[in-house]
């Protein structure tokens, strides 16, 4: 089983939310309050697999949450927002939240990214149910332990959301390749793209900044415009990064 958190000031909206979710087999649990729900999670008060958080918050706003989560602990988490404001979903993508959700949306919705999110960081809770994948992938200065989710750059340790790892390792696992932006839709977020949609974009900003945009004067994440990403091989081994 599966524990969610809702942060959400609506109480009605979350009892409706709540219902819905556990109907499909989830714990859930609310809280109302931005403040105190900051505090809840980096208590330790709740193992959570998945936190739902709204941007408009009593006490302390939805960034303010995102931000304070995502310096201590790597859970995943939905945005849900009522703004249609472009620029606010993708600050939060930026902060670090998995995925978002504007309001109203419906249920079977909310369900299949929920699912999606949750499929992509079952590994992290793999003892629960069953064996870990397993397996490396290496290229060029990049290392990434598929069982441990664990990814460094020249041996340093890179701090990755769930939905950038899971990002990198299907562009690893086709470097050289093309992956298109509807392939890395469906596959990673669990949806079909819309003509605005620029979650994947979003994602991939951040992930280049974290791995540095270029390795031995290559840019690592090339663009192919109107198509999707590659990520690019080195034309030759290196044994020694700091020659770069």
């Amino acid at each position: 089983m599966s524990f969610l958190l809702i942060i959400d000031d609506d109480t009605e909206f979350c009892e409706v939310l709540a219902d819905c979710l556990r109907i499909e087999g989830f714990d859930v649990s609310i809280l109302h309050d931005g403040k105190e729900g900051l505090a809840h999670v980096l208590a330790g008060f709740g193992k959570y697999d998945l936190i739902l958080l709204d941007l408009g918050l009593p006490g302390m706003n939805g960034f303010q949450v995102l931000r304070g989560i995502r310096s201590r602990l790597a859970i995943p988490i939905l945005m849900m927002t009522g703004s249609h404001d472009e620029m606010q979903r993708i600050t939060g993508l930026e902060m670090g939240a998995d995925d978002y959700l504007t309001k109203p949306f419906n249920p079977r919705e909310l369900i299949a990214r929920v699912r999606a999110i949750l499929r992509r960081t079952g590994d992290r809770h793999a003892g629960r149910t069953g064996v870990p994948r397993l397996g490396k992938i290496v290229v060029g200065d990049i290392e990434m332990d598929i069982g441990s989710r664990d990814v460094r750059r020249s041996g340093e340790r890179l701090d990755l959301t769930s939905v950038e790892f899971s990002f990198l390792e299907m562009l690893l696992k086709s470097a050289g390749h093309v992956v298109t932006r509807q392939q890395m839709a469906e596959s990673i977020l669990g949806r079909h793209l819309t003509a605005y949609d620029r979650s994947v974009d979003v994602h991939l900003s951040s992930l280049r900044r974290k791995l540095g945009h270029k390795f031995c004067g290559i840019e690592r994440i090339k663009t192919i415009r109107g198509v999707g990403y590659v990520y690019a091989i080195p034309s030759q081994p290196v044994q020694d990064t700091r020659a770069c």
